[in-house]
């Protein structure tokens, strides 16, 4: 076994970890250490849209923006304390610079305006973006930044429990994937930028290669909020990757094929006529996330999608090469602003593919880098998870309830019901600079006395369950597949409470035969073992949370709580709104889970005068 000693550790490589690394070394802390199970490896370098987002404070235009209205939007999704949403807007601008003068190529005007769109939630035209790959380029321009300053890259090392002493981090535990050895450093400050908890899912849009990290922070002990709150949405499935935007704006076919092979044009059976089917394919780019409160709009093509998907057993496409019905012999069908948006891109033109080439050639060329033509196929699509709103619940600072264990990136709770299109990743920067700043000036000194007592006991409890699970053959991925197909089947977007209480009881018996029910025979092993274990923590913690949310607050965000048994009636149980005044809480305690409510807090009133500040920011960075 090999021990190390830093000062402090960020656990993940995308842009989140990165940056949060690369903001210690600005800040003075440059005994600092990444350690990740694959650098190559999550959400951020592997994942995209037709135009990803990146959400910032206005930088164009004549909106009159500031701080504190950027701040009321993003408090405005629900269930989000006031200090975070402050946060994210007063560190927006600075943490969006940083990016621009690294070499992301956000787009300006011939004045330097960088100039914005309006997205979903957002009242403002505060978006921006690069293109499809915004958060990959995010992550190789931080990477680079973090090469450049030699701190070290723990590569191919799993974590496997955050070590902990009175309370406070001392350290961690990880494996070498390679190998299995085990490889522990001292450290009084651990930032876990691991992502969302992605792997609970079959249907999903995240990256196979994004996994998460999550029950490291259950087993800490920390609190968790939110995290009932998903955005679910259509994605490809043979190559996962959203098809919003641009992908919903030319218009594509939409088909199913059952499995005679028989092709059903599907959205107009179910719509009053082809205009409202056109509107509403058009709508998705923009409301691309499923939303009940939609569900006789936008988000009833999610339905339908999902009953020809999954209960009808067909498989669905996206037909860029057809037109839709009524869309043959020109464009009359359509609807004033779908028509407008086309003829101000000089989109007027035959066929979907056609469109695409001339609106967003990128978004097109993405497919076919992998391997999968638009101009000669149909698209198979799913409605899919995409993103964890809740998360680990961290304070101002980005700390969460553990002293010493901080979460950035989507591995945080920073957001609740709804969000603005693109904040998420401006939720990796300020996360990780906020984390970076507390840690740099009001770091404390820790303790190791006790550090290999402690380190001892979690290496025992890791060869316990080693010991339980080796065998000659491992059929993991196999087991991993039935955790996740349960988990899209009965706690996705669409939720049935018996449904879900029954199953809950399942990821409780899973939990039970673990041991029986995997095992492992080579080392490389041991990292699929380790993450069946982490996918049924974090199911219990999300079902759970799931069935605590559907019975107080009802349907709300993405989440359809059925009020009947069939989602077709589209007959949502009401929304108690009084629920987006709340956070709802979980945490493990004694092997058993507590849930707690309580009030967000707001938009905090805070002291602008300019002497004050000063004397304060001069007393607390000091030593920097």
């Amino acid at each position: 076994m090999k021990v190390y000693e830093h000062k402090a550790i960020v656990i993940g490589s995308g842009c989140a970890g990165y940056n949060c690394a690369d903001r210690l070394y600005e800040y003075g802390v440059t005994d600092v250490a990444i350690v990740t199970e694959g650098r190559m490896m999550g959400t951020s370098r592997n994942t995209g849209s037709d135009k990803q987002t990146y959400y910032k404070m206005s930088l164009a235009g004549d909106d009159g923006d500031s701080v504190r209205l950027m701040a009321e939007t993003l408090f405005a999704g629900g269930a989000v304390d006031g200090e975070i949403a402050l946060c994210e807007a007063a560190n927006s601008v600075a943490s969006f610079m940083k990016l621009a003068n690294s070499g992301v190529r956000f787009p300006t005007n011939e004045y330097g305006e960088y100039v914005g769109y309006k997205t979903d939630h957002d009242p403002y035209q505060r978006a921006t973006s690069i293109g499809p790959y915004t958060s990959k380029k995010m992550t190789e321009v931080l990477e680079k930044a973090v090469m450049e300053k030699h701190i070290p890259i723990y590569d191919n090392c799993q974590v496997i429990r955050i070590l902990k002493d009175t309370g406070s981090v001392i350290g961690i535990l990880a494996i070498d994937v390679l190998s299995g050895e085990y490889i522990a450093i001292r450290t009084g400050n651990v930032v876990l930028a691991t992502g969302g908890p992605a792997s609970v899912y079959f249907d999903s849009v995240y990256p196979e290669s994004q996994t998460g990290a999550s029950a490291l922070a259950v087993e800490a002990g920390a609190e968790f909020v939110n995290l009932s709150e998903w955005q679910y949405g259509l994605a490809s499935v043979d190559f996962r990757w959203n098809v919003s935007g641009t992908y919903q704006q030319v218009l594509p076919r939409y088909i199913s094929v059952d499995r005679d092979g028989t092709e059903r044009e599907f959205l107009i059976e179910n719509f009053k006529n082809h205009g409202e089917m056109l509107k509403n394919i058009f709508l998705k780019g923009y409301e691309w996330p499923f939303d009940v409160r939609k569900i006789c709009g936008s988000s009833y093509i999610d339905l339908l999608v999902y009953r020809e998907n999954v209960l009808l057993g067909r498989d669905v496409y996206m037909d860029f090469t057809r037109e839709p019905s009524r869309l043959e012999n020109g464009f009359d069908a359509l609807d004033e602003v779908a028509y407008n948006y086309l003829k101000n891109s000089d989109a007027l033109i035959s066929l979907p593919v056609e469109r695409l080439k001339k609106m967003n050639e990128g978004a097109l060329s993405l497919y076919r880098e992998h391997g999968i033509d638009l101009e000669k196929e149909p698209l198979r699509i799913a409605v899919c998870a995409q993103h964890n709103n809740g998360g680990i619940r961290v304070d101002e600072n980005w700390q969460t309830s553990i002293p010493g264990l901080y979460a950035c990136g989507e591995a945080a709770g920073t957001f609740g019901i709804f969000r603005p299109g693109g904040s998420a990743l401006n939720s990796t920067q300020v996360g990780g600079m906020r984390a970076a700043r507390h840690i740099a000036y009001f770091g404390k000194k820790v303790s190791f006395e006790n550090f290999e007592t402690v380190l001892a006991d979690a290496i025992s409890e890791a060869e316990e369950l080693k010991c339980a699970t080796h065998r000659s053959e491992t059929d993991l991925l196999d087991i991993r597949g039935k955790y996740q197909k349960a988990m899209s089947e009965h706690f996705a977007f669409i939720r049935n409470l018996e449904e879900m209480k029954l199953h809950l009881n399942k990821i409780r018996e899973w939990q039970i035969s673990f041991c029986k029910d995997n095992g492992w025979s080579k080392p490389y092993d041991i990292f699929f073992l380790f993450k069946n274990r982490e996918i049924l923590i974090m199911q219990e913690m999300i079902a759970q949370s799931m069935i605590e949310a559907a019975e107080r607050y009802g349907s709300r965000g993405s989440a359809f709580v059925l009020d009947g048994s069939d989602f077709m009636q589209r007959n949502p149980r009401k929304e108690n709104e009084t629920g987006r005044k709340t956070l709802l809480i979980v945490a493990k305690e004694k092997n058993a889970l507590k849930i707690t409510e309580r009030k967000v807090h707001p938009i905090p009133e805070r002291d602008l005068w300019f002497e004050k500040v000063w004397n304060r920011f001069r007393n607390y960075t000091k030593n920097y």
